[in-house]
């Protein structure tokens, strides 16, 4: 069953301190309030607690070409996850722009490794907009990170699979498979029926 093949593919995937935690269910880094929204996003969407600007540039420098892009801006921000579908187009524009305005030193689009280097040791930050901490993770690990990690361990049993989440995120899994099952099912046919147009059909 689907379930029982994942339950040790996320086990695979926890943190070593994690999993030698006895206990069911796992504290989350926390940070101080006052943190910036960087230090936050490492804690929460990674599992890092030691901040190093250089690092926090390389993990979203997505495309390794030693610079953010407006579109790795928006990513890391999370602002294309579902989570933000309530949010406007403005607002996210109005990230983007921000963000450029701040570390896009010569102006040409992007923000370049030693152009983020510059203005962080100047003393500035990435602005908190209020929009949470950037998921910009796929869904396997957004599950894994925010629910699987905190409210399940090693010792998880299909049965204890009954959160909302859990029952939502297995929900996905299926359709995929079932629509991959299809796929496949359909690819083997000499003549994909569905895809003649009904005037061209013989009955």
């Amino acid at each position: 069953m689907y379930f029982a093949f994942l339950i040790p593919l996320l086990l695979s995937l926890l943190p070593t301190p994690l999993l030698a935690h006895s206990g069911h269910g796992q504290a989350p880094l926390t940070t101080a309030p006052e943190e910036d929204w960087a230090t936050q996003h490492l804690a929460e969407e990674h599992h890092i607690s030691n901040f190093d600007a250089g690092a926090f540039f390389t993990l979203h420098d997505f495309d390794s070409s030693f610079s953010w892009t407006p579109d790795e801006i928006r990513r890391m921000y999370g602002l294309d996850d579902e989570s933000q579908r309530g949010v406007d187009e403005a607002k996210k524009a109005e990230v983007v722009r921000r963000t450029l305005e701040i570390f896009d030193v010569d102006g040409d689009g992007a923000v370049q490794r030693g152009e983020w280097m510059e203005v962080w040791r100047a003393g500035k930050r990435l602005e908190d907009f209020g929009l949470g901490p950037g998921h910009h993770g796929d869904d396997e690990y957004e599950y894994e990170i925010h629910h699987f990690e905190k409210f399940h361990d090693e010792n998880t049993k299909e049965e204890d699979l009954t959160h909302p989440e859990d029952i939502e995120h297995f929900r996905k899994h299926d359709e995929q498979e079932a629509a991959a099952e299809h796929q496949e099912q359909m690819d083997r046919m000499p003549i994909v029926e569905q895809n003649i147009p009904q005037k061209f059909r013989r009955y």
